[in-house]
């Protein structure tokens, strides 16, 4: 089968998916629960949420020949990424000027390629117009009520043999309904509910001023000459004190604990997200965490000192999940975002800090504070929680039920995309359903729970506000493992070295989880030998004349030298020989796998 161009995406009624997981399975599949070995019959699926884990959840229905019914509250698909004009309690809200944080290779669903036109990192309605093409292209459409609002999910009364789920909707006019279902798929996020923790900030009750929730704020309309306190430095924090500042008289940005803060844009312009997120690039992490985080953290300060900007935190890189931020460096040193520490108290319209510091005439406070989950729909006690996070198994599925048929996905935040990783849950959590994967017993669920907290506990700072966090490769390489679809890295080496060059030397894309097993699809190769084509793409507005040094000989020389090069590194990798990378890893792989002349389309 030829490869889909991105101007006409894969068509689902062309046998795009083959194996196991295709889409002309019949709808009725027999299901073996892992408890008692009973037979039950699995059709019907429930999903709740038509934002990018909803989507992904109805395809991976589809593809394993189930029936999904999805649930959207809104007139629309998109959740976090479809911009509202007006707010509405319990639905996720971003503000006019976000642009996504993740490259479009690194946030693309596994079998279907964004569009080459797209830039790298899109503007939020451009995202919106990717998720659209998906739904389409795959026909999802049909598959989704609108306006209506999940009110409960409830156990039947023989779900200890049956697995069946009562869920009863609101239609938006009033009307309440209830339907039964074989298993349901909660893909609702976790951006709805605001943190706001005023107690502590004494004397916020008494502010002079006008004080919200990141949440509630749409643009910086009505900043205009203003003074503004933003709290919290995460990524909502850093884009509104940019934002702000650029109308606002004055923005301070308070911080108790500061950030690592990363730029969009990575070495020699490329996406950052493309450079140091290979395989290999892990495996030196994990051998060497010291090393790498120590390197990661110079070469970021080599961009800006992060304690003379006040931006220091006291973590390492990689135990927190960084700010990604393209301008906020520039609004400091050009004195438009002042960083503050933590809010001491306020008292009338001033704002005293930590260190003793006090801003008066502060007319607006915004918290970005994050937020808090809940799942109002479900049955109280059935998500329990392990420390401060859900006690859910592989973070999909609660360990409690006698039957395996209600499934969390897209509830995990990292440093990379979750498009992919949601797709990864909706994948496995559809074979667990039809009883080709089964899950372990109850008690060694809870121990992997167990276990699994623990080592986010030492392994990430302040996980008690982020307690949706996973390790992004491992994390879907575990889950890809069990369903078949974890790359062959060794074998695609020795029977494809170019695929299997890429899938060890450059960015973990999601096509990677295509090559092979179940919904393996035909055009992975193709994607993933096209991938740098698609990032080069959105630059070509204007070509620049290629320097006369450039000539199509050296470019020629550079791939010779580059393919030896390759070969040196894997012959180092497979051998766990790395002490001649110690110098400079992440320089030589750049320069090992950077994209060639003639991909920007030089002559």
């Amino acid at each position: 089968m030829t490869y889909h161009s991105l101007a006409n995406p894969p068509d689902p009624t062309s046998g795009h998916l083959t194996g196991t997981g295709g889409m002309f399975h019949a709808f009725y599949e027999k299901k073996s629960n892992q408890n008692n070995g009973s037979i039950i019959m699995v059709r019907t699926v429930a999903v709740i949420g038509a934002g990018p884990s909803g989507l992904t959840s109805i395809k991976s229905c589809l593809d394993e020949g189930l029936e999904p019914t999805c649930f959207e509250s809104s007139e629309d698909i998109g959740g976090l990424w479809r911009f509202k004009e007006h707010l509405d309690p319990g639905r996720a809200n971003i503000y006019q000027s976000v642009i996504i944080n993740s490259s479009k290779e690194m946030m693309s669903y596994s079998d279907f390629p964004p569009p080459a036109h797209l830039p790298n990192n899109m503007h939020h309605s451009q995202l919106l117009i990717y998720l659209r093409l998906y739904a389409e292209t795959f026909d999802l459409f049909k598959h989704i009520v609108f306006q209506t609002t999940v009110v409960s999910v409830r156990q039947r009364p023989d779900f200890p043999v049956s697995g069946q789920w009562e869920v009863e909707t609101e239609r938006t006019e009033g009307q309440r309904e209830s339907q039964v279902f074989d298993a349901v798929m909660v893909c609702t996020g976790h951006f709805t509910q605001p943190h706001l923790p005023l107690k502590d900030f004494p004397g916020i009750e008494e502010f002079e001023g006008r004080y919200l929730h990141s949440w509630e704020y749409r643009s910086a309309e009505g900043l205009q000459g203003k003074r503004v306190v933003v709290v919290g430095i995460g990524n909502s924090g850093g884009d509104i004190a940019v934002d702000a500042s650029r109308v606002a008289e004055q923005v301070y940005l308070s911080t108790r604990k500061g950030a690592w803060v990363v730029s969009r844009v990575g070495a020699g312009g490329l996406p950052g997200d493309l450079v140091g997120t290979s395989r290999l690039d892990k495996l030196l992490q994990k051998l060497f965490p010291s090393w790498i985080t120590w390197m990661m953290e110079k070469n970021l300060n080599q961009s800006f000192d992060h304690r003379l900007y006040g931006l220091q935190p006291k973590h390492g890189f990689f135990a927190q999940i960084p700010v990604v931020n393209d301008d906020l460096p520039g609004r400091i040193i050009s004195g438009r975002v002042l960083i503050k520490p933590n809010i001491g108290e306020i008292r009338g319209s001033s704002v005293a800090f930590e260190d003793g510091s006090v801003v008066d005439k502060v007319d607006v406070v915004v918290f970005a504070t994050g937020y808090n989950y809940d799942f109002p729909f479900l049955p109280s006690g059935l998500l329990a929680n392990s420390s401060h996070r859900l006690s859910l198994y592989r973070n999909v599925f609660p360990p409690g039920l006698a039957r395996p048929s209600l499934a969390v996905v897209g509830f995990v935040c990292n440093l990379g995309a979750i498009n992919p990783l949601a797709e990864m849950q909706a994948r496995w959590a559809t074979r667990v359903f039809k009883g080709l994967l089964t899950l372990p017993s109850e008690e060694a669920m809870l121990q992997d729970i167990k276990r699994d907290t623990s080592t986010l506990q030492n392994r990430f700072a302040c996980l008690e506000r982020h307690p949706l966090q996973v390790d992004h490769i491992p994390y879907l390489d575990s889950m890809a493992e069990e369903l078949g679809v974890r790359p062959n890295l060794l074998g695609l080496l020795l029977r494809e070295p170019g695929v299997g060059l890429r899938v060890l030397l450059g960015p973990c894309t999601p096509y990677q989880y295509r090559l092979r097993g179940p919904g393996q699809w035909d055009g992975a190769r193709q994607a993933i030998l096209t991938q740098w084509e698609r990032v080069a793409q959105p630059f070509r507005t204007r070509m620049a004349a290629q320097p006369e040094s450039k000539t199509r000989a050296s470019c020629s020389l550079r791939l010779t030298l580059t393919l030896s090069g390759a070969v040196l590194l894997l012959t180092l990798y497979t051998r766990h020989s790395l002490s001649s990378l110690l110098s400079h890893p992440t320089g030589l792989l750049y320069k090992l796998y950077s994209p060639s002349e003639t991909m920007w389309g030089w002559k």
